[in-house]
This record gives structure tokens, C-alpha cells and sequence, in this order.
């Protein structure tokens, strides 16, 4: 089986054990996905799996001319592997790769939030709000001293977009797969919004912490 597989964020909730714990979990909706294209390095340089989930209703003539014979799959991820040989264009790719206790890495884009000034974005202390400074309690203040030139280096914080960037989350425990359902309960919180497009795959540093 490749490392991963394509699905969306259900929501939140929580499960119990038998000892009454209550453990917070995402709800994950993994697959079915299909295989829809395999690379071999004799043809494209690199050996890779695309893969695609959800159907959509609206598809444009290349689009169907690329998924020739499988469902109308909305979203494609293409995945680095050089297992390529036990697989085939078709194959169908289900939940049914993890199990309870594995630990995973999940990949998603994280809620928009919009223009944020550098107290909301990088929790900036801000400005005095006595002497006359009317303007300045949420201002970052001087960012160009002590350099020669004056001048502002390149990668400091400002204000800017903040959120809607792709967010890794790494070594979360599966607690529970429902096969039948395709969901898979993972503990703790995943990036991105309910419906999201989420990665989840084999931990590549795997790494429990300490109770």
C-alpha cells in the first residue's frame, strides 16, 4: 500500500475507554480513493502514484479524457513512491491502510483568518498606551534600526495573511478505523475546516510523548 491517502475533515468529538477517559478526537472521511495514473521513470524520470477522491458532477473533457474509465474525481494528489509495481490504474485505495495505534502525519490547509496586524499574527505586546500615544498600542514599531543601511531584513514579522497555508501535523495516534464507513478517529486536532482536503500518512519521525 502507498504511505497515504486522500480524505476530508468530518469534525471533532470524543471517545471513551473502558476506564471512562475521555480521549478528543477528528473524525477523518478516508476514501475510497483510486489509483488514476502511475509514473515510471523510464517515461517520466521518477517513480509516483496519483491518486484521486471524491466525485464531482461538473468535469471538463480533459479532465474525463485523463480518468478514462473510473469516477469523476474532483481531487488528485500525487504521491513519491518506488512501490510501483504492485499497482495498477483502477485500484481502489481505502481506510483499511491504517489500524488502531498507528501513527500518522496529516496534511491540510489551515482556516483563512484574513489581514492580521502582528498582535493577532505573531502576539506583538504592542505599544505603550500612556503619554499621549494615541495610534501606536497595535503597532509593531521600528523594524529597521541597527541595520547599515537602514533597512527591513527580509523574513521579518509584519502584518500580513494569516492562516490558508498548507500545516503539517506530525504523530497523531489513530484511535479507532471504521472500515465500513471510511472514517478514521485520530487523537487531537487536525489543520484545516470541516469538509477540508486532508493527507494522512505513516509517520516519517515517528514519536509518542512522554505521558
Amino acid at each position: 500500500m502507498p504511505e497515504g491517502i486522500l480524505g476530508k475533515k468530518v469534525g471533532m468529538t470524543q471517545l471513551f475507554t473502558e476506564k471512562g477517559q475521555s480521549i478528543p478526537v477528528t473524525v477523518l472521511e478516508m476514501g475510497p480513493c483510486f489509483v488514476t495514473q502511475i509514473k515510471t521513470r523510464e517515461k517520466d524520470g521518477y517513480t509516483a502514484l496519483q491518486m484521486g477522491f471524491a466525485e464531482s458532477k461538473h468535469m471538463s473533457k480533459p479532465e474525463r479524457g485523463h480518468l478514462k474509465n473510473l469516477p469523476n474525481l474532483k481531487n488528485l494528489l500525487e504521491v513519491r513512491t518506488s512501490d510501483i509495481a504492485n499497482y495498477q490504474v483502477g485500484q481502489k485505495l481505502t481506510v483499511s491502510l491504517f489500524s488502531a495505534g498507528d501513527i500518522v502525519d496529516v496534511s491540510g490547509v489551515s482556516k483563512g483568518k484574513g489581514h492580521a496586524g502582528v498582535v493577532k499574527r505573531y502576539h506583538f505586546k504592542g505599544g505603550k498606551k500612556t503619554h499621549g500615544q494615541s495610534d501606536r498600542m497595535r503597532r509593531p514599531g521600528a523594524s529597521g534600526a541597527t541595520t547599515t543601511p537602514g533597512r527591513v531584513l527580509k523574513g521579518m514579522r509584519g502584518a500580513g495573511q494569516m492562516g490558508n497555508a498548507r500545516v503539517t501535523t506530525n504523530n497523531l495516534q489513530v484511535i479507532r478505523v471504521d472500515a465500513e464507513r471510511n472514517l478514521l478517529a485520530l487523537k487531537g486536532a487536525v489543520p484545516g475546516a470541516k469538509d477540508g482536503l486532508v493527507f494522512v500518512r505513516k509517520a516519517r519521525k515517528e514519536k509518542i510523548a512522554k505521558k
